[in-house]
């Protein structure tokens, strides 16, 4: 596991929710992208990433993201994002992806959005 990348993961039926702690970039995507990929092998059509702990969110964190709400979507599901960081959200926002990803500010937001 990458050392600047810790995730946990919870799943309560078709919900999987990702605790992610540290820096998502080009290194670390990758990890977290073999995870998630994972969760949708298992019909997880509702995927939470909690950003409480993301430090940094590069370019290839960004393309990640919008590829697994596609993915998601294409197949009737929904990937939402909660609890963003200042710093992170302003990453987002300059990339106009505040328009594309399903943001909330709380854990309990992003699961009833589901």
């Amino acid at each position: 596991m990458s050392a600047n990348l810790k995730i946990t993961q919870d799943e309560s039926n078709e919900k999987c929710i990702f605790r992610i702690e540290g820096r998502l970039d080009a290194s670390s995507s990758v990890q977290l992208e073999s995870v998630m990929n994972k969760t949708l092998e298992k019909d997880c059509l509702g995927i939470i990433l909690d950003f409480s702990k993301v430090e940094y969110l590069s370019s290839a964190g960004m393309r990640l993201l919008l590829s697994f709400t596609k993915k998601l979507a294409a197949k009737g599901g929904k990937l939402v994002i909660f609890a963003v960081h200042e710093e992170v959200m302003e990453i987002i926002k300059m990339a106009g992806f505040e328009k594309i990803l399903c943001i909330y500010p709380t854990q309990q937001k992003a699961v009833e959005s589901l």
